[in-house]
């Protein structure tokens, strides 16, 4: 949806010296991009982690026509911009310390899926890489999940055509604008996407596919995704630093083991190795390990309408966990607006009185309190 205020969410994007922290602990404090342009300089100095050089980045910008010229771009191609005060805004990004504070979305997915799994791995894959892949967003396809990736060449595209194979909706991210398709040969599978998932930037048009932007595509990936898929990759690349933001941002992360003498399964072993992965042989194994079939099995009968017991915290827990169940510890506690040690303390006695129970990878469901 394009607002009046596009024009200062673009700009401040733009601004000398603001990277995506910085810009979120301004959104944080005034609400709007509108609002911190309209900010004094003395106030915008004293803000804790801006300073006097950032505020005088601010207050002297005056390359507003860039963002007009995008604006154009937007509309001409229908692009959704997401800004990240929006309710479209992938939500578990939010539970990162640096997420982008405007993507640029073209689809029709559900970026807020209650399932959101990142698959990524070598360019240069293996016929038992293809196998591997293939099986296991099959298996995955079953469960209603959204399959996230980074459309390049190897895995990364055996995962995409899977997904669409199988029924699964797929968002490839990428690390240029969405006024191009890199690689080119991707063009076809990329339109397709478009038809049952979609693609996912937080670059501008006109933004090259240079090599020092596919580490920021990268924690996207890791971040609006539930888990993390390694499948085949060497000792350093694009697949590892994705592993290693995972591992950082504290989500689940697997890798596929693989032949100690093959260099495509080095990255895969070594992160196995040093626990920054779980070793995943079966996609079963990854579907259990997440609580996927034991939620499945759950017959969900209406909860009783008033838990007269709860306090307001615990009450307001029961209602976020009816309209999205499973829910992440992360965006829990994004929702409630509460202290770490409060939302413990709410969700302990959930489970104590029977109301809500723990899942494996730190998510919470209700108890089906009629059976």
């Amino acid at each position: 949806m394009i607002t009046n205020d596009l024009l200062y969410q673009l700009s401040l994007c733009e601004v000398p010296n603001i990277g995506p922290v910085h810009a979120k602990i301004l959104c944080e404090k005034f609400g709007s991009a509108i609002d911190v342009f309209k900010a004094s300089l003395s106030v915008l100095e004293r803000i804790d982690g801006i300073g006097e050089i950032r505020a005088r980045s601010i207050k002297r910008f005056k390359d507003f026509y860039k963002s007009e010229k995008e604006i154009v771009f937007i509309e001409k191609y229908g692009i959704a911009p997401l800004f990240i005060s929006d309710d479209t805004y992938p939500k578990r990004l939010l539970n990162c310390y640096d997420p982008p504070v405007l993507l640029f979305f073209k689809g029709n997915a559900n970026i807020n899926a209650q399932r959101i799994v990142s698959v990524v791995g070598t360019r240069s894959n293996s016929e038992y890489g293809k196998i591997a892949t293939e099986k296991l967003i099959k298996e995955l396809s079953a469960y209603d999940v959204l399959v996230v990736s980074g459309l390049a060449f190897g895995i990364d595209s055996v995962a995409h055509k899977s997904a669409l194979k199988n029924g699964a909706p797929t968002i490839g991210v990428l690390g240029h604008g969405l006024d191009i398709i890199y690689p080119s040969e991707n063009t076809s599978l990329a339109k397709e996407m478009l038809k049952n998932g979609g693609l996912l930037t937080e670059f501008k048009s006109n933004t090259r596919p240079d090599k020092h932007n596919f580490p920021s595509r990268n924690r996207i990936v890791a971040g609006m995704s539930d888990a993390t898929i390694i499948i085949e990759s060497g000792a350093k690349g694009g697949s590892m630093i994705t592993a290693d933001i995972a591992h950082g941002y504290n989500r689940d992360v697997f890798a596929m083991p693989g032949r100690s003498i093959d260099s495509r399964s080095s990255g895969c072993n070594h992160l196995i190795r040093n626990n920054k992965a779980v070793l995943l042989s079966e996609p079963s194994q990854f579907i259990e390990s997440m609580g996927w079939e034991e939620v499945n099995s759950i017959c969900h009968k209406k909860q009783p309408e008033i838990f007269t017991d709860l306090n307001e915290n615990e009450k307001k827990i029961v209602l976020l966990l009816r309209n999205r169940d499973p829910m992440a510890l992360g965006e829990l506690h994004l929702n409630m607006g509460i202290s770490g040690t409060t939302l413990a303390a709410a969700l302990l006695n959930l489970e104590m009185q029977n109301v809500a129970r723990s899942l494996p990878g730190k998510r919470y469901m209700l108890v089906d309190q009629a059976g």
